[in-house]
């Protein structure tokens, strides 16, 4: 406690320090520092954004609360380290004799740029903001922006003027007022285009118009206008159309606060020699498109060996043709006689990358010569292979809420075109070493984690089924097959495992920004081997069963001696169980001893029997995030997956018998049966001065039934960690209001709402704010702990919140993150206990992430 309250002393007082610096310090004689900007629209103050966005100078940032840190950084930093470390020997020549006869002369000049003498500097310069001071000629230019935003936004006659509001010698405010005027509101709308095949065409989308009678003028509606109309004209074979051939006459001669627009859409006109020439524009048509398959800038000059036409598509080859023709056409959405269309070029350039055997395709038109009428498009196809073999490594250092860290290698080798048919194997290894503090370790050692592993993918670009999918999954989808094959095997001081996995998916994507996948088949076959270290890994169950033990045991070969009487792992374990089921101690079925001894069983049973899951699953995916950089989005998952039915109705149907606990099994197994569904949502708002508000709400629940009385271990949920309720470590927190009694809590059903306000505090350094609430239950199981069920709404009480402050720091690849949760309500506390009686240091939990937790 003493090393903490040290540590937050020291923080108060370098925060004082850095609190205690002069602000104006580094502003120059006569200049002003800008403390704030203020703008009046029509003598009403505003805050929007956009319009503050226009001015050229803005105040330093701020941190929380108004503090300048950036500002106060820089004036710490000293602007000159060179003359200053340069002024300690002029002052004192002898001073540089003497360290010249200690170190040498190189060496005491190479000292000047050293960290501490120059580098520091520098460090608090870059991070640092210098003051931002008043300049006329930018307030001016601030003028002229905003006069623009509100001219842009329909009000002609818009007036702004400023004035300085001086607080102090070095301290000002700018004040912007602006009176803007009446709006221009468009009046009459007309169209002169020149094409009658262009006019046409326009009607067909004029009802959609951006530009309406009675709406506000605005400039960006009018750009709209023309990309919507450029578009359409494209999109339907007007192969020279270009938004910049669409004009607007906007008319507000005699004319009060109201404009009419006329809209112009001129012939085509191009250059001809020496002459600029104009004719009506054209529909184009394709009339060939020819693909070349191996096409490089080094081979243009060979000839062409091979070809070949696949409905009604041209294939050619320098070579052999290695690709079977179905397999490129159903990646190709320009066709023979159809109208050119710009998103029909997109589309088939998206496809064909997809197929991931090509480099980025490359797609030309040119006016076919042979057609007298000059309206036909041979469209060519350009596509460079990648290399056949492909191999690849990786080094990734990782974080899991179970493993605190690891280090993962992979290596795997990439086969294009395995049938002809632009198929990708991928054959890849993995082996990775970790360190958890959480698993039983008894040696001490720091990698206690190790796994490798061996996985084998097929990718075909296609629906691969012996019908016809094309009706309800169109190519435009970009559908493909995956089958999938896997093996693990995992040493953590554990039960350690092996992990057998094979599916068989379907993925598409039924709309921009969507995806959609269903796993036909996902086989899962977990094999325990080394069930009889149960006890040394879940301590907690151990202990309850041990001091049980002490009382109830009369066999003396159960204990590791007379003394402690602590029952030996495994043999004194299991025969105690066994005696006390048995009926062969003093504890009867109506003792509460009896029914915990029944409980620790029915647990250690569940958690080290092998698992068998035959599931069926459908994942759909929306999200409106377009890259990286974006910060206003949404993101929807869902996830429905069904286990066992199909092996239930075949034994039902062939009349297998059960075994002694009434379930069907195969291979001598149990296999699992339930179903299960996830609800996932995720948003993000943009605050602006990169400050982001996110939030992430999650449901899931999986109810076992028919084979089943539990949900298997690797399909249940868990709570805590570094991207869950990051106040609680990971599985340590519920069921319910039990106390997370056991080493690894999971239940079936969980809960989960997270809220994060992020910002920046200086560079790359960010920070957070945030409140997890949430916990797991069992519902629907064999469980029948009261605090570790969901009975309804008012289970609801057992939410847990967690709150904290994190930072992070922007590697640019990924981001480090270390988050501090406070138990704000814990409700596995006694009632008056739960709010705030652990939101301390000594009860805080240090989280470390790769990346946002959502």
């Amino acid at each position: 406690m003493r090393k903490i309250s040290t540590k937050i002393a020291a923080f108060i007082l370098i925060a004082t320090l850095i609190s205690a610096c002069n602000a104006e310090k580094r502003v120059p004689d006569g200049k002003q520092l800008l403390t704030k900007n203020q703008i009046t629209v029509n003598g009403k103050a505003t805050k929007e954004e956009n319009i503050f966005n226009q001015l050229y100078q803005k105040p330093n940032s701020t941190l929380l609360l108004g503090y300048r840190l950036r500002l106060n950084l820089y004036n710490l930093a000293n602007l000159n380290p060179d003359s200053t470390y340069q002024a300690k020997f002029t002052n004192n020549p002898g001073k540089y004799e003497r360290k010249s006869k200690w170190l040498s002369a190189k060496q005491v000049d190479r000292l000047g740029k050293s960290f501490w003498y120059h580098g520091i500097h520098d460090f608090l310069k870059t991070t640092g903001e210098p003051p931002v001071t008043i300049e006329k000629e930018k307030t001016d230019k601030s003028i002229l922006r905003l006069k623009y935003y509100y001219f842009n936004n329909g009000f002609f006659d818009v007036e702004a003027n400023n004035e300085i509001d001086t607080l102090s010698i070095k301290r000002a405010i700018v004040k912007y007022a602006i009176n803007t005027g009446s709006g221009y509101l468009l009046d009459t709308i007309k169209t002169s285009i020149s094409t009658a095949v262009l006019d046409s065409l326009y009607e067909t989308i004029r009802p959609n118009s951006v530009i309406k009678s009675g709406k506000q003028y605005r400039t960006v509606d009018f750009e709209d206008e023309k990309n919507r109309i450029a578009t359409h004209f494209r999109n339907n074979g007007v192969y020279f159309f270009q938004p910049t051939y669409v004009n607007f006459d906007i008319d507000t001669i005699n004319k009060k606060n109201k404009a009419d627009v006329n809209l112009i859409i001129n012939d085509y006109s191009y250059q001809e020699k020496d002459s600029t020439r104009t004719e009506p524009f054209k529909i184009y048509k394709i009339s060939d498109v020819n693909i070349y398959t191996d096409y490089s800038p080094n081979n243009t000059s060979l000839k062409i060996t091979d070809s070949t036409t696949y409905k009604n598509f041209n294939f050619y080859s320098h070579e052999k043709l290695k690709y079977k023709p179905h397999a490129i056409t159903d990646a190709i959405f320009i066709t023979k006689g159809g109208l050119f269309a710009d998103n029909k070029t997109v589309l088939t350039t998206r496809y064909l990358n997809n197929l991931k055997i090509f480099n980025y395709p490359s797609i030309q038109y040119e006016i076919d010569s042979r057609d007298t009428t000059s309206t036909s498009l041979i469209a060519k196809i350009y596509l460079t292979p990648r290399k056949k073999y492909s191999f690849g490594t990786s080094l990734d250092v990782t974080h899991s809420n179970i493993q605190d860290i690891g280090i993962a290698l992979s290596i795997s080798e990439t086969i294009r075109n395995v049938f002809n048919g632009a198929e990708t194997l991928e054959i890849s290894a993995r082996g990775n070493i970790g360190s958890s503090k959480d698993l039983a370790n008894p040696n001490n050692q720091f990698f206690n984690v190790s796994e490798y592993g061996l996985d084998l993918k097929l990718n075909f670009p296609r629906i691969f089924m012996p019908f016809s999918t094309e009706k309800i999954i169109k190519k435009s989808m970009i559908p493909s097959t995956l089958m999938a094959v896997g093996f693990a095997r995992q040493q953590n001081i554990g039960l350690d495992k092996e992990n057998f996995t094979g599916s068989f998916s379907y993925n598409w994507t039924p709309m921009k920004n969507t995806t959609a996948r269903f796993d036909l088949f996902n086989v899962q076959f977990v094999r325990n081997l080394n069930p009889k270290n149960y006890f040394n890994v879940y301590g907690s169950s151990y202990d309850a069963l041990n001091a049980i033990g002490k009382i109830y045991n009369t066999e003396s070969t159960y204990f590791d001696n007379d003394t402690k009487k602590n029952l030996i792992i495994e043999s004194g374990t299991s025969g105690f169980i066994n005696d006390v089921l048995s009926l062969r101690t003093d504890l009867l079925p109506s003792d509460a001893f009896y029914a915990d001894v029944k409980s620790i069983e029915e647990r250690r049973v569940r958690l080290t029997e092998n698992d068998f899951i035959l599931a069926t699953n459908f994942t759909f995916t929306k999200t409106t995030k377009t890259d990286l950089l974006d910060n206003t989005f949404y993101l929807f998952k869902t996830k429905i997956e069904s286990a066992g039915s199909l092996l239930s109705l075949i034994s039902n149907t062939t009349n297998q018998s059960v075994n002694e606990n009434g379930k069907y099994e195969l291979f001598n197994l149990e296999y699992s049966e339930y179903i299960k569904t996830e609800f996932d949502y995720i948003k993000h708002w943009d605050l602006t001065k990169e400050k982001v508000f996110a939030v992430r709400t999650f449901f899931g629940i999986a109810i076992p039934f028919g084979n089943s009385d539990n949900v298997p271990f690797s399909r249940s949920y868990f709570s805590g960690g570094s991207n869950d309720n990051r106040a609680w470590q990971p599985y340590s927190l519920g069921p319910g209001s039990s106390g997370a009694t056991n080493d690894f809590n999971e239940a079936n059903m969980k809960i989960a709402l997270s809220s994060e306000f992020r910002f920046k505090i200086l560079g790359d350094l960010k920070g957070a704010l945030f409140a997890d609430a949430g916990n797991i239950w069992n519902v629907y199981d064999n469980v029948v702990d009261e605090k570790s069920t969901f009975t309804g709404f008012k289970s609801l009480k057992d939410i847990a919140l967690g709150t904290g402050f994190g930072l992070r720091y922007d590697l640019n690849f990924f981001v480090l993150r270390f988050d501090f949760g406070f138990k704000t309500y814990n409700p596995a506390n006694e009632t008056g206990e739960k709010w705030f009686r652990e939101y301390n240091f000594a009860h805080s939990v240090l989280n470390f992430g790769i990346n946002y937790p959502f």
